[in-house]
């Protein structure tokens, strides 16, 4: 497995996002040229990667950003020429399940139908890059746990539906062009930098407020939702590893544990010395039309061919994502600007 990146060029979409911004640290930190594909926006949407422009050992810039979307086959088979990237990391989709069911056609044409146009454009463009394509979890749905690679899929949310066409396309382009293409099955994975409409931030994030006098309710869905939890910042090492071997396969990441949204709120306002019993109310409207009760990853393969395993844990990680958001309120409240700058391990 290659130890360093020197002299590569990796194209990640989706790089504005959560995993996106941290895969392009460890890149960047591993040597490559990191080139990303963000959508255009009227408002700025790259805070989670700004830091980043800016080689510390002043090597100059080895980050670029280019205006695309998944929705653009021409633009990508453009990019995908002139750049003609090493390793492809195609993590940008609609990412919200509930959101999903509100929006279905729009989630199913960027998640699915973006996967296949870019891995058309790649097949268009003449490149022969390493890609991974960011599978999730959700594709088991109601499939009893635990759930590995074999695992058969059962889709519990148009967002589930979406991620298992991408699956099948990553896996169809392998087999019939012989394309070095994994999919990267990721549980759940959270931090700091997880967006705020997701139930872990959103919990962490209303503690920091309720602990500053700032709110005073928190409203969920379901607390019996059983999930498995690990830090986005290890997921991304799995990633990079995926294409560092020398066949193509596809891989579960995960923690082997499982936790429900009742003890992530229990550690978090238990991190501020709050009851959360005088604090969160349920609200039906989150949630889900069909619910995925159980999901518990086996990843015993990645641990014996990747090598990798995770290191942060469920109550270490919620405690990690609440003092990151207590801290980036105290500096707000301060007048200060340092969102991502307060992250532990």
């Amino acid at each position: 497995m290659s130890g360093d990146g020197n002299g590569k060029r990796a194209l990640i979409t989706g790089i504005s996002g959560q995993d996106g911004s941290y895969l392009a640290e460890l890149l960047l930190e591993k040597g490559y040229e990191v080139h990303g594909i963000v959508r255009r926006s009227s408002s700025f949407n790259t805070d989670r990667i700004d830091h980043l422009y800016h080689d510390p050992h002043e090597r100059g810039v080895r980050l670029f950003t280019h205006y695309g979307d998944l929705s653009d086959a021409t633009a990508l088979i453009k990019l995908l020429y002139e750049l003609q990237p090493d390793e492809i990391y195609h993590l940008g989709a609609q990412s919200h399940v509930r959101v999903s069911f509100d929006i279905p056609e729009y989630t199913f044409d960027v998640t699915a139908l973006g996967t296949l146009r870019l891995l058309d454009a790649i097949r268009e463009a003449g490149v022969k890059p390493r890609f991974y394509q960011a599978s999730s979890s959700e594709m088991f749905g109601s499939a009893p746990p635990p759930q590995n690679e074999l695992t058969p899929f059962h889709p519990r949310s148009p967002y589930g539906v979406a991620k298992v066409a991408a699956y099948w396309a990553t896996v169809n382009y392998r087999e019939a062009y012989e394309m070095f293409a994994v999919n990267g099955i990721l549980f759940n994975h959270e931090s700091p930098r997880r967006g705020e409409t997701f139930v872990t931030r959103k919990i962490t994030r209303a503690v920091a407020r309720i602990s500053a006098g700032l709110q005073d309710k928190l409203y969920l869905g379901n607390l019996d939702a059983q999930r498995d939890w690990g830090y986005a910042k290890e997921y991304v090492e799995a990633m990079w590893r995926m294409l560092q071997v020398d066949e193509p396969e596809d891989f579960v990441i995960a923690t082997g544990e499982t936790h429900t949204v009742r003890e992530a709120v229990e550690i978090a306002f238990a991190r501020r010395d709050l009851d959360w019993s005088e604090h969160v109310e349920i609200d039906p409207k989150y949630y889900r039309p069909s619910e995925v009760d159980v999901l518990l990853g086996d990843a015993s393969k990645a641990r014996e061919k990747l090598g990798w395993e995770p290191q942060v844990r469920f109550k270490e990680l919620v405690e990690l994502m609440v003092d990151a958001d207590v801290a980036e309120l105290e500096s707000q409240l301060a007048g200060k600007v340092t969102r991502y700058s307060h992250e532990g391990a």
